[in-house]
């Protein structure tokens, strides 16, 4: 609609000039007077709505200014004001058209069929349709569609996206898990606890809905301004009107008022800094998220996946007298090419990436959430839980327990032979530079930084260790985390950092929401006001660094603007200028203003 608004002064300042050159001035006058009056009008009506909602804005000024010109057919002065005005709104939309959509993502992650037993076999019915007892098949690659009860089977679960925790559980028959995890083994059968509506994933949705209904919109930084800037005008206007008794005064100088600068060089210099942002991998939803972004003083981070690289790594390889580390790995590895499991997939790109020659694996049996037991170059190899390894040695079950993994980490045991081999130490490893990445965000002026996890009390204590860090809270689920960060604001305008399903109500709920996109759940992503779309930690100090310039640009320009505008109110005050003198004052006000705003682009 802005877009269609903006050509009416276009068309009209281009026929007006045609006409007026070919000695038609009247014509000319009315052609710039109908292509005003659409944009006065849609003006209006913004005016309106805002006063209704007890907003003063700085359109009212413009408003003013084309009003009196076209009231003292001062109808170019008119035209010129109504491009200035459309074309910043049209700015500004642009900015604003990168503004979050919808939960689509989100709700998109809730599966839309379940299959049920029922006497005559499996039904694929709709998620809707199912109803607390109902017995429910999850597939490999299933995501549970409801609370529920494990009946049959062994559920092997991921539930980075709703706990936090990077690394699979499993779950036996009679434990309850949550409806929104990932099924990464073999299939198993759930007894529904509660309608869908009613899990735990809908409640999630729920929260990112109520959060971003219930966050105050972010204010336009020009509007800031809006009232001071209003009454010096008017006082102005009618005093030059007063004393001299022409009312074209007080025409020329609500023209020189028309809050271009303001109007201009906020939307320039934000879609600047949106610009140079992208080029960086991060994505800004808009002008007003930007501001918001450059007034942060508390960020929350997300442990897994944020602070933490979020996929299982190897921490060390342990080997029992007559073993290798070396082989240790290898014989793992090589027979863990026969699972789809994260932690053998880890195994064996671990071992590739260190140059091991895997063999292939032969006779191989996986049990779910349990271990893989097979034969390896000719050799029996047994990979797993400690326990399960154990129940493979037979007779020979004097093996030393493996020693304690990292906190938050896992052991993988390994049998070569009937022998209790070795373990091997796994651990979702802190992400590389992060003191550096908390240092840096110090300098640029967050004075209050917390650690949120839905992980274990120790693991984030081991994570947070060394780390500069004010707070670290764990167990935490995502209403909590929406808790914490409407507590927070008492140390100033808050981020929220995140990946994961659970962390978008926190995300909405912040003043910005940050999501890692690269590798993040498509609904933190949708949840956030930044998505960093590669996967660096560093760039949130980038973020925050252009964030900051561009709105300090801005500033710059909206300062310089009205100060070159208030003299050339003098001026019009005075007589010595004009209405349309004052329009074309303006334009190169307006010019020297969009210059400077463009320096966002490149500001380092």
């Amino acid at each position: 609609m802005r877009r269609v608004i903006l050509l009416f002064p276009l068309s009209g300042l281009a026929g007006g000039g045609v006409l007026f050159a070919l000695g038609h001035p009247d014509w000319a006058a009315t052609s710039w007077t109908a292509t005003t009056l659409p944009v006065l009008a849609f003006l209006c009506i913004d005016i309106v709505s805002s006063l209704r909602r007890g907003e003063i804005g700085l359109d009212i000024v413009a408003a003013l200014s084309m009003s009196a010109a076209l009231i003292f057919d001062e109808s170019l002065a008119a035209a010129v004001v109504a491009l200035m005005y459309a074309g910043g709104q049209h700015l500004e939309e642009f900015a604003g058209r990168r503004a979050r959509r919808e939960m689509t993502a989100l709700l998109d992650r809730t599966p839309r069929t379940t299959l049920r037993h029922q006497p005559e076999g499996l039904r694929e019915i709709a998620t809707e349709a199912v109803l607390p007892g109902d017995r429910l098949m999850i597939r490999r690659g299933d995501v549970t569609p409801v609370d529920g009860i494990v009946t049959s089977g062994v559920a092997v679960l991921d539930q980075s996206t709703l706990t936090g925790e990077a690394l699979p559980r499993r779950f036996g028959p009679g434990a309850e898990i949550a409806s929104g995890a990932s099924n990464l083994g073999d299939a198993f059968d759930l007894v529904a606890m509660r309608r869908a509506a009613d899990s735990a994933y809908a409640g999630i949705v729920r929260l990112v809905d109520e959060a971003q209904r219930s966050k105050a919109p972010m204010a336009r930084l020009a509007d800031t301004y809006a009232i001071v800037f209003l009454a010096v005008t008017l006082a102005l206007a009618g005093a030059a009107w007063a004393v001299s008794g022409d009312p074209i005064r007080a025409v020329a100088v609500l023209v020189v008022a028309t809050p271009c600068p303001l109007l201009l060089a906020v939307p320039i210099a934000l879609v600047a800094g949106l610009s140079r942002a992208a080029k960086q991998g991060v994505l800004i939803k808009g002008g007003g998220a930007l501001e918001a972004l450059a007034r942060i003083r508390a960020i929350v981070f997300d442990k897994t996946g944020t602070l933490t690289d979020g996929r299982p790594q190897i921490e060390k390889v342990l080997a029992q007298p007559g073993f290798t580390p070396g082989l240790v790995l290898a014989m793992a590895a090589s027979l863990d090419q026969a699972s789809q499991h994260v932690v053998a997939q880890t195994l064996v790109a671990e071992a590739q990436g260190r140059g091991i020659t895997l063999s292939m694996p032969e006779d191989t049996e996986e049990t779910p959430g349990e271990g893989l037991s097979g034969s390896v170059a000719g050799r029996a190899v047994v990979v797993g839980s400690y326990d399960f390894v154990l129940s493979h040695l037979g007779s020979c079950r004097s093996a030393q327990a493996p020693a304690d993994s990292p906190a938050g980490g896992m052991v993988v045991a390994v049998a070569i032979d009937d022998r209790y081999a070795g373990s091997i130490l796994l651990s979702d490893r802190l992400r590389e530079g992060t003191d550096k990445l908390l240092a840096s965000l110090r300098d640029q002026g967050v004075h209050r930084l917390v650690l949120a996890t839905g992980d274990r009390e120790a693991v984030a204590r081991d994570i947070a260790q060394g780390l500069d860090i004010d707070l670290v809270l764990a167990d935490l689920t995502p209403a909590r985390k929406v808790d914490l960060v409407k507590q927070e604001r008492r140390h100033g305008p808050v981020m929220m950092v995140g990946d994961g399903v659970n962390d978008a109500p926190a995300l909405a709920a912040a003043d910005i929401g940050m999501a890692m996109g690269a590798r993040g759940s498509a609904a933190s992503a949708e949840a956030a006001d930044v998505v960093l779309l590669v996967d660096r930690l560093d760039r949130v100090v980038n973020a925050l660094a252009i964030a900051r310039q561009s709105r300090a640009i801005a500033l710059q320009s909206v300062v310089a603007g009205i100060l070159l505008s208030v003299i050339g109110m003098i001026a019009a005050a005075f007589g010595l200028i004009s209405p349309v003198q004052g329009a074309l004052l303006q334009e190169v006000i307006d010019v020297a203003v969009i210059l400077n705003a463009l320096r966002a682009l490149g500001e380092a």
